[in-house]
């Protein structure tokens, strides 16, 4: 089953004709999630053939420009399209009022419901869980309140070894048994459920961390995750007007790779400033070797 993301912007606060601003799609079993929504993600969306309209849940890491100001246009052009699903919105509070604001002003009305989950800046929290995954939002350090989310799937069950179960001779109800973790008893003898039955898949896992300096208070909750998204706005060079605007460098986002022991890193979220982001992952590779410099309509599938 698919766990894919796709980049639809790069780029930090300024657009370039090469870097949209942040934007993310990610598709886990055919759960569509939107992540940020800067200003032409619907354009980006269409472009790089993501499923615009199954997407039911957005979220938004904060209230700056680039991170928010593509989802009027969004909304707007969902209702348009006949969107009557809720879509649930997973942001700084204030985005609601901006949005019906918004409407007033311009007389809008979707035909769709829209509910709006507000985000706790102070403490790691459960979103959205359902029977396959589930997303936290923590909060990362930057001039704003901001968040960070973590989407996990849920630890698959062991699988039955079905010659095993044969060779046994097993019933209907010893089977049941073992799809309920229990172990049974043939002929007096006890047959451990570990015994017959194999490891399930693995659990994946996605964090990201935009926007945000560098802060190892990040790391216990991304620890471990297969694909690590972390901002890196400047170069090095620039590392001290990184501190002052509380973003981040890439030697920084891949010390954050480091000690949190993720599999793989994507970097992005890059100031306008920069033509050539082949320098980024020059710089990060030298801490952390399976580094990405992101470019929008990359994607990445973290495999079974």
């Amino acid at each position: 089953m698919k766990f894919e993301l796709t980049i639809l912007g790069c780029g930090g606060a300024i657009p370039t004709l090469d870097k949209k601003p942040t934007s993310q799609y990610l598709n886990i079993q055919d759960r569509h999630f939107l992540i940020d929504c800067g200003e032409g993600t619907q354009i980006q969306l269409r472009k790089f053939k993501c499923k615009f309209s199954k997407i039911d849940h957005v979220f938004i890491s904060h209230l700056h420009g680039d991170h928010f100001l593509g989802i009027f246009g969004y909304l707007s052009t969902l209702s348009l399209l006949g969107r009557t699903n809720t879509l649930n919105i997973y942001a700084p509070k204030d985005l609601e009022s901006l949005i019906e604001a918004h409407n007033e002003i311009s007389g809008k009305k979707y035909n769709f419901n829209l509910n709006f989950i507000s985000l706790d800046f102070k403490k790691p929290t459960k979103l959205f869980e359902d029977n396959v995954l589930e997303v936290f939002s923590f909060p990362v350090n930057h001039s704003v309140d901001c968040c960070g989310f973590l989407f996990r799937e849920k630890t698959s069950k062991r699988k039955i070894i079905k010659d095993d179960i044969k060779k046994l001779g097993l019933g209907i109800e010893d089977i049941q048994k073992l799809k309920n973790s229990e172990d049974c008893v043939l002929n007096g003898v006890r047959v451990k459920y570990e015994d017959v039955t194999t490891l399930g898949k693995k659990s994946r896992s996605y964090a990201y961390c935009a926007d945000t300096k560098y802060d190892e208070k990040i790391i216990q909750h991304i620890k471990n995750v297969d694909l690590l998204y972390h901002e890196s706005t400047f170069l090095e060079e620039l590392k001290s007007k990184a501190t002052k605007t509380k973003h981040s460098t890439p030697i920084q986002a891949a010390k954050i790779a480091l000690l949190a022991d993720v599999e793989n890193l994507i970097i992005g979220h890059f100031s306008a400033r920069y033509d050539n982001v082949d320098l980024f992952k020059q710089q990060a590779v030298k801490i952390f070797k399976n580094t990405t410099a992101a470019y929008d309509g990359y994607t990445f599938q973290i495999k079974n």
